[in-house]
């Protein structure tokens, strides 16, 4: 069944990034599904940020993640609008760094109520007894060591300058959830041992504020990646302690690199900003990410995000993990470059060419490159020969490859000069596409040559490539002095290996 606002509990997710690091491809998809599931079901989509990690927390980290976020065109109801900027909303502040005086409040509760304690134990005196366990083959908990200290031992301690870090009492039960995507999970808490809330410096630590803050700002479904199973049963038994009302949990699947391990920056590209640099669209990656571990149950694939608004359901998320498929993004991306129009592209392409580029001329060059294109950084290498300097295509390639492929430097050398002595008779306002490819054809005719053998010469001599957007197209936006010029320094590398001129 859909996930939809209801009266006695109004659908409400979140979304809460660290800011210690880029928008990552992953809580892009996170924050995707958050937002799809708010706005499918007519609920509210909240972005909650935890730069409660000061030392690795940076505004710029957090304008990162907002602005990737809107630049996906995905928005939220609640929270900050921009990094520093104030929130809105009723639930706020929306920053954990603001709410710190919420945890210690909680944190008081649980130690009034008995569900929680002050441990003085050392580092070393943890990794002690750590490596008993190791060395007795049971797994490394708590040992419980501080949990009935007497009021004479903590005031000993506190003597000695200790400072005090505060446990949460486990409950020895299982815990049992229905997850919205997995199913039924059962956990046994007893395996857990009691865990830090409050490290000894004050600071809270995560399992302790996203329960808070969740339950604070009526979180109904908390939606994240299938990483935090392991953190649920944990925050299940501080739901229950705090005395809060439990959310449904749903876990998605993680994201694979091809080989099947789990997604990282060593392996692949993770971060949202160097797509958008590279020139992939919103709209595909937006497109792209939906699919990581989400199908419609049809044969469609593309859909605006509009569109997935309707659409979206996590009863077709799948369990198993979704593998990153950079070739079908790539493909994405291309469909998405060519339902734009000239115009669009134009405006999108400006970026990633020279600013001597006049509007004009990159509206001209879009018809050449459009079915070309897989990201829009790409059009530097298709169309950089027109402007680049002639002296700079001629490094671009080597006299062999000005040679037909079953021919030799003579047949280069003859046909580059027959070429050029035919196109010297047109006039700049006969230099068209058109007509250019007419009179090569002729020539290739009249010097019994194939018409691609022909024109291999002439597109390495014009563009620097042997691959290029349509040739005549290029060598009518080149224009006829350069064009000319450059099928002159061919012949000029020809001849130093013995023939041209």
């Amino acid at each position: 069944m859909p996930l939809v606002n209801e009266p006695d509990r109004p659908l409400r997710v979140r979304m809460a990034p660290s800011p210690t690091g880029p928008l990552h491809i992953g809580t892009a998809r996170t924050s995707l599904y958050n937002y799809l599931t708010a706005r499918h079901g007519g609920g509210t989509f909240v972005l909650r940020i935890e730069d409660t990690d000061v030392a690795r927390s940076t505004t710029e980290f957090e304008r990162d993640i907002i602005e990737g976020l809107h630049w996906l065109g995905i928005s939220w109801d609640e929270g900050p609008q921009a990094a520093g900027g104030d929130d809105i909303g009723p639930y706020g502040p929306y920053r954990q760094s603001q709410r710190l005086d919420r945890y210690a409040a909680a944190a008081e509760r649980l130690l009034a109520g008995g569900n929680a304690y002050r441990c003085y134990c050392t580092p070393e005196e943890l990794d002690a007894v750590r490596r008993e366990q190791e060395a007795d083959h049971e797994a490394p908990r708590y040992n419980g060591r501080c949990r009935s200290l007497s009021d004479d031992e903590r005031a000993a301690f506190e003597a000695e300058g200790r400072q005090a870090a505060i446990r949460f009492v486990v409950p020895p039960e299982t815990v049992v959830w229905d997850d919205l995507v997995r199913g039924d999970v059962e956990f046994d808490n007893a395996l857990l041992g009691d865990f830090v809330i409050v490290r000894a410096d004050g600071s809270p630590l995560y399992n302790f504020t996203v329960v808070v803050d969740d339950a604070e700002m009526y979180i109904s479904h908390v939606i994240r990646g299938e990483d935090h199973i392991s953190n649920t049963p944990k925050q299940i038994a501080l739901y229950r302690a705090l005395g809060y009302e439990l959310p449904r949990f749903g876990h998605i699947p993680l994201i694979l690199n091809p080989d099947r391990t789990k997604m990282s920056k060593r392996k692949t590209q993770t971060g949202v900003d160097e797509y958008r640099a590279q020139g992939y669209l919103p709209e595909a990656l937006v497109n792209f990410l939906a699919f990581l571990g989400w199908s419609p149950g049809t044969e469609e694939e593309l859909f605006s995000l509009r569109e997935l608004e309707e659409r979206f359901d996590l009863d077709k998320v799948h369990k198993g993990g979704a593998v990153f498929d950079k070739d079908r993004l790539d493909y994405l991306n291309g469909v998405y470059i060519r339902s734009l129009t000239d115009e669009q592209l134009a405006l999108a392409l400006r970026p990633y060419l020279p600013d001597a580029a006049v509007d004009e001329t990159v509206l001209r060059l879009v018809p050449l490159v459009k079915e070309r294109l897989v990201r829009l950084s790409d059009v530097g290498e298709l169309v950089g020969f027109l402007f680049a300097d002639d002296a700079e295509v001629a490094s671009w390639y080597e006299s062999e490859e000005l040679v037909p492929r079953k021919g030799e430097v003579v047949d280069a050398a003859s046909a580059l000069r027959a070429v050029r002595d035919e196109l010297t008779r047109l006039t700049d306002a006969d230099w068209a596409a058109d007509l250019l490819e007419t009179r090569c054809r002729e020539v290739a005719e009249r010097l019994g040559f194939k018409a691609g053998d022909l024109f291999k010469p002439i597109r390495v001599a014009v563009t620097g490539r042997s691959v290029s957007p349509p040739l005549f197209g290029s060598m009518e936006l080149l224009g006829r002095e350069r064009s000319l010029a450059r099928m002159d320094d061919a012949l000029g590398k020809l001849a130093t290996v013995g023939v041209g001129g």
